[in-house]
């Protein structure tokens, strides 16, 4: 009898490893549940539910932990031969309390966050549902810890823990966006991105360089987007969703639409999205400083200033941006999965308004200044392999094609020369990921890195009086920059409660320019890097209960000099020049990091973290001479003369705190608030607060959620930043800048109230709506060139099949 109920025992257990697939839905609804994250470390397993809550797990056969986690409910761990007992069906419980979240950023692998020693954040595809962000730059600035510069409507530039532009790193898809032209002043290459194609965005708050190599100073975002579901059924998967939403603030007029088709081992999908802005009104209550009500038009070969007759809009803001994404993904068997992706961006032109702020002469002193379209291009493979072997349990090869192109369009007032500069670069990369589980408690990640950057640059000057066109000067050399890297991450559990992490990568990096002498004297023709960086990081998590995580973690992060640092040539403000630099090194960051998260009650999440970063030989902007002359005359004045240099050390440190609170019948509230403060060297030995540690900033949020209604009242601040804290670089832009009683410049200190509510009218049709700024407040982001919209008004109807 013990052999025939053993036999018994074994048939059943083959027959449920054949099945191969597990359901999972809502405890309540029993509706299934969609992206819902299964993981393994024993075996090195990882699957995704589809639309269905269906999600093949042959791949974790006799695992003896499962991690099971979902947006919005409570993690599970099951083992692989309960889910047997339970015939593979698995119910999920909504909650909005969770230790552990499934991160990617940290190692480019799915993880727990419970083994992460850096702090993460992420923004799910729900919460950018219900909030409706305009632009990527507006969804990273849901999550409350990342602070939004803008100096144009169609732009937006992130400020994470005192650092912004080129000392922040995106991903897409596992590739880096950054460009050897990333600029230190504020970027909106962010915006290339598709709100609507995001299916998870993360940010990991300071360095990343182990991984994901230089600029990775102040933090890395990672947009993941759709990734094509298959069918693990004789059924094919057709699912996707259309969108269209109205703002009244910009008289937004957008459109979106998506839609996959899935066999078991094909899957496609196709998203399209459109957006048409009109110029932004800021509200009627704040500082008479941020109205500009007047703008420059060109009238029978005229340049005349035009009087608004509704002082609130910021002409020039306008623009429209279309982007196309198409993926193909192939799965022929359960050890293989191949991903083609391809995204496609552009935007059309649209001004830089803080420039048209700009005064001389008691007049506007441009005419014309605005980006040209902003066009980006990707082509992405990714070719995933889950084997086991002597080298890795997974591994994934990234290749990758991007090209940029960018330009910029300024002409004085009543001036008859236009000055056209146009870049584009084309971006090549090799990534080889992989994973290997050395024995039950330790795990290697590691890999190696090539990028190549062409980068291409002209100038046309145009002379619109007599319709001619002339060379102009460009502005970057043309060049190539190129980064070498081999990286390893070690993470090793030491006991239930304690994860240790650490890693290492070395950087070899290379530039090489060739300057056009024709029209600035420089005393060279060619300039070249070929250094090498080395970095690491030491961190680790302790959980002393199951409601309870403290992390640690030191690292190092570095930027190598690019093309925009040592090439280019630009006005960085009224009378002033920066001028290539040959001469430059890598700068490094050094980084300690603390935190706790508890829960009390399973009802509140408290979260802590606390950091300090040193920047040392950074490259700042400081005074300079060419040719022994301190001064040269462009675009028709005597401009100072500057360039960059490692002449600076920054120091930054902050305070990130939040909080979670699930109340009674269907309301929670969440908390976020940030404060950091930064300090750079001057020329003179002096000390500056640094330009990009923003005022204190937050987001404080009352839901209230009941069967398909959910209600939301929030309020989005900052703090004040008086005129002796501004950085001294930013004391004299008038342009952007308030004013106090002495007339000196400031960032005042504001908030806004807004209310936001969504509705499933339907299976398929869901209604969300909303008002921004209720009370109508001006207001202007630190460091930013344009205002806040006024009181604005959302509407929006989603559809989904």
């Amino acid at each position: 009898m013990k052999h025939i109920i053993s036999m018994w025992m074994l048939l059943g257990a083959l027959t449920a490893a054949f099945s191969q697939t597990v359901i999972i839905t809502d405890e309540t609804t029993f509706k299934p549940v969609e992206m819902v994250i299964l993981m393994s470390d024993a075996p090195k397993a990882y699957a995704t539910t589809n639309i269905k809550g269906q999600a093949d797990i042959s791949g974790f056969a006799n695992a003896q932990t499962i991690q099971i986690y979902a947006y919005g409910y409570e993690s599970q761990s099951l083992s692989f031969q309960a889910l047997v007992q339970n015939d593979f069906k698995i119910q999920l419980k909504q909650t909005n309390i969770n230790l552990e979240e499934i991160v990617i950023a940290a190692s480019r692998w799915t993880q727990s966050s419970g083994k992460v020693p850096s702090k993460l954040t992420d923004v799910s595809p729900k919460d950018i549902a219900f909030q409706n962000p305009q632009t990527a730059a507006d969804l990273l600035g849901i999550s409350g810890k990342v602070f939004i510069q803008k100096s144009q409507q169609g732009g937006g530039s992130p400020m994470i823990r005192g650092f912004a532009t080129n000392r922040l790193l995106y991903t897409v898809d596992g590739v880096r966006m950054n460009t050897a032209i990333f600029r230190g002043g504020n970027l909106q290459n962010v915006i290339n991105m598709d709100p609507f194609t995001v299916e998870n965005a993360e940010v990991l708050f300071g360095p990343g360089s182990v991984i994901y190599g230089s600029d990775a100073i102040g933090g890395v975002m990672s947009f993941q987007t759709l990734t094509p579901q298959l069918s693990l059924d004789d059924e094919p998967i057709i699912n996707g969703k259309a969108v269209t939403r109205y703002s009244s603030a910009n008289d937004e007029k957008t459109g979106h639409f998506d839609i996959n088709f899935g066999w078991k081992k094909w899957g496609f999908a196709t998203s399209f999205s459109s957006w048409d802005y009109d110029h932004l009104r800021q509200g009627s209550n704040g500082p008479e400083e941020y109205l500009k009500p007047y703008y420059v038009q060109r009238i029978d070969s005229i340049d005349r200033v035009i009087t608004q007759d509704d002082p609130l809009l910021q002409i020039p803001t306008a623009y429209m941006q279309q982007n196309l994404m198409q993926k193909i993904r192939f799965q022929p068997n359960a050890n293989w999965n191949l991903e083609y992706g391809f995204h496609y961006s552009e935007t059309s032109s649209y001004g830089r308004y803080d420039r048209h702020n700009r005064v001389r002469n008691g007049t506007a002193r441009y005419a014309e200044w605005n980006y040209g379209p902003q066009k980006w291009m990707m082509n992405n493979l990714s070719i995933s392999n889950y084997t086991s072997n002597a080298l890795y349990d997974q591994m994934t090869i990234r290749l990758a094609l991007q090209q940029f192109e960018e330009s910029r369009i300024d002409r004085s007032l009543n001036g008859s020369t236009r000055s056209i500069r146009e870049e584009k670069v084309n971006a090549y990369s090799l990534n080889t990921d992989l994973v290997k589980a050395i024995t039950t408690h330790n795990t290697l990640y590691y890999g190696i890195e090539y990028v190549l950057n062409d980068v291409k640059s002209s100038g046309i000057d145009e002379n619109i009086s007599a319709g001619t066109e002339e060379t102009g000067p460009s502005r970057y050399p043309a060049a190539t920059w190129q980064s070498m890297a081999l990286y390893v991450n070690d993470e090793h559990q030491i006991t239930q409660k304690t994860t240790l992490q650490a890693g290492l990568r070395y950087n070899q990096y290379l530039l090489d320019a060739t300057f056009d002498t024709r029209f600035y004297p420089f005393p060279f023709e060619t300039a070249s890097l070929n250094n090498g960086a080395l970095t690491g990081s030491l961190g680790a998590v302790y959980r002393p209960n199951t409601s309870t995580v403290l992390r640690i973690n030191f690292g190092t992060a570095f930027r190598s000099p690019n093309v925009d640092d040592i090439g280019k040539v630009f006005d960085s403000e009224p009378g002033s020049v920066v001028v290539p630099n040959p001469d430059l090194e890598a700068e490094y960051a050094y980084n300690l990091d603390i935190g706790i998260a508890k829960v009390i009650s399973d009802r509140i999440k408290v979260d802590v973290t606390a950091y300090k970063t040193i920047l040392s030989n950074a490259l700042v902007r400081r005074d300079f001479t060419l040719n022994g002359q301190d001064s040269i005359q462009y675009n028709g004045e005597m401009s100072k003369v500057q360039a960059i240099q490692n002449a600076a050390r920054t120091d930054v440190y902050g305070l990130q705190f939040g909080v979670n609170l699930k109340m009674f019948n269907g309301f929670s509230f969440n908390s976020d608030l940030n404060i950091q403060h930064g300090e750079e060297e001057l020329d003179d030995g002096t000390v500056s607060n640094s330009r990009h540690a923003a005022p204190w900033f937050g987001v404080s949020r009352v839901t209230y959620e009941y069967e398909q209604l959910k209600l939301q009242l929030y309020a989005q601040y900052q703090g004040e930043r008086i005129h002796e804290d501004l950085a001294q670089e930013e004391k004299e832009k008038d342009e952007i800048y308030a004013k106090d009683h002495d007339g000196e410049t400031y960032a005042p200190a504001w908030y806004t109230l807004n209310i936001k509510g969504q509705f499933q009218l339907s299976k398929i049709l869901m209604l969300t709506a909303g008002m921004e700024n209720l009370t109508d407040q001006r207001y202007r982001p630190y460091s930013s060139g344009v205002s806040g919209a006024g009181r604005n008004f959302i509407l929006s109807l989603t559809a989904k099949f």
